[in-house]
Order: C-alpha cells, then sequence, then structure tokens
C-alpha cells in the first residue's frame, strides 16, 4: 500500500467520516503513484471508493493543491457537472501523513498515453463513434463553464480579476522559479521570448469568470464504456481555478487540426486527430452551448501552449537535477520545444490573417 503505513488509523477515520462505504476489514490498492498525485482505491464491501493524496515530492506549484481539488469537487456535488462525488477530506497529517480526501471511484475508461499515441478503448477508436469523443469531453466543459462558481461557494477560490492580464506573468514566473527549485540553468526555448510578449500586446477583454479545471484532456476524463461516447467524471482538478473558461477549451483544442490547414497535425500531440472535428468546428459548439465569444481563439490557443510549455519545461529540469529519468527529459523536452514553436506560429499567422468564426 503505497504511502500508508497505518490502515488501521484510515480505518478508524473512514468509519467516523464515510461510512457508507461499509464497515468491512480495509482493502487498499493502487491505482496510480504519479509526479503529482498518489491514487489508491479502497474496498470495504459497499461502494468502492478511491482516496488522493500528495506525492512525496509534489511538482512546483502544487502546495495546498488536495485541499482544493477537495473543495472544488465538494462544490460540484450541487452541479450537473460530471465528477467524482467527494464523500470527505481530511487534513489531519496523524491519519496517513499526509492530507487527502476521499471520493466515488467512477467506472469509465480514460485515454491512454503512450510515447507515439493516445490510446482509446474499442469502439472509439475508429469512426464513427471516435469522432464524438471530443464533443463528449466539450459538452462537459460546456456543464462547468454555466456553473455560478459564487452560488456553489467557490467566491475567493481564484482571482477571476485581470485573470488574462496575469497569466503571461504566472506562468513565466514559474518557469523562472526553476533555477531556484532545481538548480536548472535553463535552456534555449526558441519561440519563448515572440510568444511572452505577443500574449502581453494582444490581451483581449476576459470573458465572465467561471470554474476551470486547468488540465482538460481525455487521459484527464472517465468516459462511458457504451456508444454514444459521454463523460462520466472529469478528474485530476489539481490546477483548477476561477478564470476565464475559454482558457480550459483551448487547452483540448490545441490538440486538435486547424480548419485552415485541415491537413496538418499539431506537433507537440501523440495522437492523430484525423476522425476528430477541427479546433473551430468545437469552438462553435463551445460557443452555442455556452454563450462565450470565441472571436479571440487564436489567443486562447497561444496562451494554453505557453502555459503548457512553462508548466512542462519543470520535467526537463528535474531531469537535468537527477531527480527524474532521461525517459521523462526525451518525452518532455522536445514536447516543451514543440509548444513554443507552435505557438509563436500561430500567433505570426494571427498577425497576417486575423480569424473569422
Amino acid at each position: 500500500m503505497e504511502n500508508l503505513e497505518d490502515a488501521g488509523k484510515l480505518s478508524e477515520w473512514l468509519d467516523a467520516s464515510v461510512p457508507q462505504l461499509g464497515g468491512g476489514s480495509l482493502r487498499v490498492e493502487v491505482i496510480s503513484g504519479g509526479t503529482s498525485n498518489i491514487i489508491l482505491g479502497l474496498d470495504r464491501g459497499g461502494p468502492a471508493a478511491v482516496l488522493r493524496r500528495p506525492s512525496a515530492v509534489p511538482p512546483p506549484g502544487s502546495s495546498g493543491s488536495i485541499q482544493r481539488e477537495a473543495r472544488v469537487l465538494a462544490a460540484l456535488n450541487a452541479t450537473d457537472v460530471p465528477h467524482p462525488r467527494l464523500y470527505a477530506r481530511c487534513d489531519d497529517y496523524s491519519v496517513i501523513g499526509a492530507p487527502f480526501y476521499v471520493m466515488e471511484r467512477v467506472d469509465g475508461w480514460a485515454a491512454q498515453l503512450t510515447d507515439v499515441d493516445t490510446v482509446y478503448p474499442a469502439p472509439f477508436d475508429k469512426a464513427p463513434w471516435r469522432y464524438g469523443v471530443p464533443f463528449a469531453l466539450t459538452d462537459a466543459l460546456i456543464a462547468l463553464a454555466r456553473v455560478d462558481y459564487k452560488a456553489v461557494g467557490l467566491d475567493g477560490f481564484g482571482k477571476p480579476e485581470n485573470f488574462l492580464g496575469r497569466q503571461v506573468e504566472r506562468w513565466s514566473s514559474q518557469l523562472a522559479s526553476y533555477k531556484s527549485l532545481y538548480g536548472y540553468a535553463g535552456r534555449a526555448l526558441p519561440g519563448y521570448d515572440y510568444v511572452r510578449d505577443w500574449l502581453a500586446a494582444n490581451t483581449p477583454e476576459a470573458g465572465p469568470p467561471g470554474i476551470m479545471h486547468g488540465d482538460v484532456g481525455t487521459p484527464n476524463a472517465l468516459f462511458s464504456h457504451d456508444a454514444p461516447c459521454r463523460v462520466k467524471a472529469l478528474i485530476d482538478w489539481e490546477l483548477s481555478t476561477i478564470g476565464d473558461p475559454m482558457l480550459d477549451f483551448a487547452w483540448f483544442a490545441n490538440a486538435l487540426r486547424d480548419e485552415r490547414e485541415p491537413h496538418r497535425t499539431p506537433p507537440h500531440g501523440t495522437f492523430d486527430p484525423g476522425d476528430f472535428p477541427t479546433r473551430q468546428d468545437l469552438a462553435r459548439y463551445y460557443a452555442a452551448g455556452t454563450g462565450r465569444s470565441i472571436a479571440h481563439l487564436d489567443y486562447y490557443l497561444v496562451l494554453a501552449l505557453f502555459k503548457g510549455g512553462c508548466i512542462l519545461e519543470y520535467k526537463v529540469a528535474e531531469v537535468m537535477a537527477g531527480i527524474k529519468s532521461d525517459w521523462a527529459g526525451n518525452f518532455f523536452g522536445p514536447m516543451v520545444l514543440a509548444m513554443f514553436t507552435e505557438a509563436e506560429r500561430i500567433a505570426r499567422r494571427a498577425e497576417r490573417e486575423p480569424q473569422r468564426l
């Protein structure tokens, strides 16, 4: 049982806080021992549940993320947003040595990332059912964007004021922090300077603030096993905040083809989006469901790539510091470079050819 030394204390806490799981002996399985969080399956004879706790060495900027995840999941319990229902959270380190929360275990599939591909199970691995996967994910984002965050108790959860205006400084500062965190000397990041300056000079007025997931993608959602495709739960809420939900949409849409270049595959992805709609098709669908403007879609695409590159460079920094294996550097290093390069390409194209939607 990974990072769970005293199951007896956890059983006592479950008796008091989550009695609906049953009163049998506690069985624990490791579902994921990731770099950000550790996920354990719990079984006491009743409904299966999941325990989520931070890893021993959490990534930069993740302090308090478990508590934040629990708070947003609790708020979503009162909505129609597909998510794992929160049972309870614990901030008492004496129980398992770290803060944690317990949520329902949702039966569904998530896309699996490999070095070269994103794998979907049958029948969603080919047309016609594969085409519906991004629409299903977008339906979940539409439901999330429509939630009144204040009404569900998330006022103060983030800082929506001047959200877009603060993004460049927010992520460039995180990138700069890797020097002190890891002794990271840095490396050439072609496109970074241009994109940073372009974003600062082209910041549009943000739409109405709303709940953001922060890391939207098919690996971070659980889908129904039966067709047609639908999302049963968005998972991995560690980057959630209150901001501009269009950035969530763009984070996912960057993996899709652009209708202006339908034969060009995004260079930073790990799957062929040929059976998927274009990002503009999906943007129009998202706009129809939320009423949000997509006039500045290119800006959000660039910002999402900039954010992703700044965040994921910590993987490269960890490799250089000897914390992670060379595999992580070989996988994430080129991905970061591709993100900044693609962000610059989209920004320069936007200067030449303003998008019409």
